[in-house]
C-alpha cells in the first residue's frame, strides 16, 4: 500500500503505522482519513498480528483534526463531516486485531479520539492529552464524548470535554485512559515488547478476547457474561485451542496457527 500522510512498516507480525505530517504535528485532512480507511480495510491481507500506531517526530501523535478544513462545514454537512470521521475510527476499533496507540506527544482532539480507537494506549511522559473542541465553539465528533466516558468515567469526561484543558500523561495514567507511561527514548519499543508478547498468543484467542471485552462493555452485566461464554465456548472449536492445551501439558512452547 502506497500513501502520501503514512508510513507502514513491518517487524516480523508486528506492524508500525505512522501518522507522517509532522510539518503540521500530524493533524487530521481528509487525506489522513481517507487513507487510515483504506489501510484498515485492507489490513487482515497483511501477514501481521498486532499493529501500533503512532505520530511522525517527537512533538505530536496527532494535534487535532485540520481546521481549516472546518471553516467548510456548517449546520447542513456537520452530522455528515462526523459520521465519516467516526466510521474510520470504528474501522479502527473493530478491527480483529490488537492496535496499540503509541503516544509520543500531543494527542489533541481528534488525535486523542484516534487514540481511544485503540485497544490501549502506552505514551511517553511528555505526552499531553485534551479535547479543547469547546475553545473553538465545537465539540468532539470522531466518538471523544462517547468513547472517553467509557474509559475514565462520566464525571472526569465532562471535566475534560466542558474545560477543554491540557492533562499530563501522569495524570492520564492516574485517570486509567493510559495502560502505561514510559520514558519518551523507550515508546516505540515499550510498545514493540508487548507486541512481541501478544503474537507469542493465539491469535484466534486475541481476537476472541478482544470481541469479549470491546462488545461486553456495551451489555449489562448478564448479557456480557452469556457473551463471555459463548465466545469461550467458540475458542474450543479451534485447533489452537488443542495446541494450547496440548502444549501445556506436555510442557513445550505452544506453536499457534491461527486455526
Amino acid at each position: 500500500m502506497n500513501f502520501e500522510t503514512l508510513t507502514f512498516e513491518q517487524e516480523g507480525q508486528i506492524g508500525v503505522l505512522t501518522i507522517n505530517r509532522p510539518k503540521a504535528l500530524n493533524a487530521l485532512n481528509q487525506q489522513v482519513f481517507t487513507e487510515l480507511g483504506q489501510f484498515f480495510a485492507g489490513v487482515q491481507s497483511i501477514n501481521i498480528r498486532c499493529l501500533i500506531i503512532t505520530g511522525s517526530g517527537d512533538k505530536a501523535f496527532v494535534a487535532g483534526a485540520d481546521i481549516k478544513e472546518m471553516q467548510a462545514v456548517d449546520r447542513h454537512n456537520g452530522a455528515e463531516f462526523a459520521r465519516a470521521g467516526q466510521a474510520i475510527f470504528q474501522l479502527i476499533q473493530d478491527c480483529p486485531l490488537p492496535v496499540i496507540a503509541a503516544v509520543n506527544g500531543y494527542a489533541l482532539g481528534g488525535g486523542l479520539e484516534l487514540a481511544l480507537a485503540c485497544d490501549f494506549i502506552i505514551s511517553s511522559e511528555q505526552a499531553k492529552f485534551a479535547l479543547p473542541e469547546v475553545s473553538l465553539g465545537i465539540i468532539p465528533c470522531y466518538g471523544g464524548t462517547q468513547r472517553l466516558s467509557r474509559y475514565i468515567g462520566t464525571a472526569k469526561a465532562r471535566m475534560i470535554a466542558l474545560s477543554g484543558d491540557m492533562f499530563s500523561a501522569q495524570k492520564a495514567r492516574e485517570w486509567g485512559l493510559v495502560a502505561e507511561v514510559v520514558e519518551a527514548e523507550n515508546l516505540l519499543e515499550s510498545c514493540m515488547e508487548i507486541a512481541r508478547k501478544i503474537i507469542q498468543r493465539s491469535p484466534l484467542a486475541v481476537s476472541l478476547a478482544k470481541q469479549a471485552i470491546t462488545e461486553g462493555k456495551e451489555l449489562s452485566q448478564a448479557e456480557g457474561l452469556q457473551l463471555e461464554a459463548e465466545l469461550f465456548a467458540k475458542a474450543f472449536s479451534t485447533e489452537d485451542k488443542t495446541e494450547g492445551i496440548n502444549a501445556f501439558i506436555e510442557k513445550r512452547k505452544p506453536e499457534f496457527t491461527g486455526k
